[in-house]
């Protein structure tokens, strides 16, 4: 089993900033992609940021400049700070963790339940 958690998500006024947090832990044998997404009501799910092993990174247009991720490979973790935030930012942002559980197995992506970021104008 492998379990995904985010937290920090919260209310903030247009402008703030907020940090999410995600580990991942469980049968896990390693760890190549990890990432954010975000969900607003009626929307498609999106990628907000990812990150490989080897230290790579991507990020939505939108969140450029403003949002920068960063991984802990040791610790399975991956944090989000997400600065000049937007009221179109609200939404709810989940973590993915992309684990292969043995040597030379599938990487299989795995989710979290997701934590509420709403950002009031």
């Amino acid at each position: 089993q492998v379990q995904v958690v985010e937290s920090g998500g919260g209310l903030v006024q247009a402008g703030g900033s907020l940090r999410l947090s995600c580990k991942a832990s469980g049968s896990i044998f390693s760890i190549n992609a990890m990432g954010w997404y975000r969900q607003a009501p009626g929307q498609q799910r999106e990628l907000v940021a990812g990150t490989t092993s080897l230290g790579s990174t991507n990020y939505a247009d939108s969140v450029k400049g403003r949002f920068t991720i960063s991984r802990e490979n040791a610790k399975n973790t991956v944090d989000l700070q997400m600065n000049s935030l937007k009221p179109e930012d609200t939404a709810v942002y989940y973590c993915n963790a992309d684990v292969s559980r043995k040597l030379g197995g599938p990487a299989f992506r795995y989710w979290g339940q997701g934590t509420q970021v709403t950002v009031s104008s």
